[in-house]
């Protein structure tokens, strides 16, 4: 049921009719609630959606592993190495927040605007608040999701060895809930970019698919020139790739990082400042209407 549609009614002692009960009783948080379960439902029912935002990390980790599986190891120094499939998890773990926040939701909310679906919610009584926890929550669970099936596709078929540690396993979810949360911002920000539902994919992908490249995903991130290396460090996903591969990388191949140290504590700056700045980006750019409207 749409959660913008009116709801069932009750009888309420002293009340010489029927109340009805809709979204405007139960209050945004509620609503939101019900949005999270419709727009799951509709993310899974669209196969683009499903194909290069859900699997897109599973397939390239598989490519990976296949292609370099007669390869060397990837070492960061005497002793310390890892297969190409252990290496390239962090990155494409880090790859699905973005995918899932940023692409998947820009490219979402921009189609919904540009189809009339923003204008027509715009007239229910279904609060801004309520839209935008549908969508946060929809993006938290399918990352959960995603990331669980990459997790356990990495050590089942692949033998990558899971971290054992309470504290990377902490750490972990730390940098993934501060990740998800920038990433989404980010993408609901990034949706006003398109003029037409139908440009919005040609608009978002390739920045989201040229951040991959030059934030240490598919190549190490210390191959990159120096000048690319500081125009990524901008940016969040080599931040999270780069805290992706602390968790599950030995620890000797921090001295493989620019540096030679995780640099947590600059990478949650950075991601906290995108977060920030990409709200304050939704306040002033959002409108359920398109701008020519």
């Amino acid at each position: 049921m749409n959660a913008a549609t009116p709801g069932p009614v009750r009888v309420e002692p002293g009340r010489s009719g029927p109340v009805r009960i809709g979204p405007a009783r139960i209050g945004p948080v509620r609503t939101g609630a019900v949005r999270i379960g419709y727009e799951v439902r509709s993310y899974f029912r669209a196969p683009d959606s499903v194909f290069f935002t859900f699997l897109f990390p599973i397939i390239m980790l598989a490519l990976f592993s296949v292609a370099f599986d007669s390869a060397p190891d990837i070492q960061a120094g005497p002793g310390v190495s890892v297969d190409s499939a252990t290496y390239y998890l962090p990155g494409l773990v880090a790859t699905a927040f973005l995918l899932s926040g940023t692409q998947s939701l820009g490219v979402d909310i921009a189609g919904e605007r540009s189809d009339g679906t923003l204008k027509r919610l715009g007239g229910t009584p279904l609060p801004v608040l309520a839209y935008f926890v549908g969508k946060v929550g929809m993006v938290l669970v399918t990352v959960v999701a995603q990331v669980a099936l990459l997790l356990g596709i990495a050590a089942v078929v692949f033998g990558v060895q899971l971290p054992t540690d309470g504290g990377a396993w902490a750490r972990f979810a730390g940098i993934m809930l501060l990740g998800v949360a920038t990433s989404c911002v980010l993408g609901i920000a990034i949706s006003a970019l398109p003029r037409e539902g139908r440009r919005a994919t040609a608009t978002i992908v390739p920045i989201v698919l040229v951040l991959q490249f030059i934030s240490g995903v598919y190549l190490p991130f210390t191959q990159l020139p120096d000048w690319l290396q500081t125009v990524a460090g901008v940016f969040p996903l080599r931040w999270m790739a780069s805290g992706m591969r602390s968790v599950f990388l030995p620890e000797g191949f921090a001295s493989a990082e620019p540096g030679g140290a995780w640099h947590l504590g600059i990478g949650t700056a950075v991601l906290t400042a995108w977060l920030v700045l990409g709200a304050l980006v939704c306040l002033l750019t959002f409108r359920w209407n398109r701008r020519d409207a």
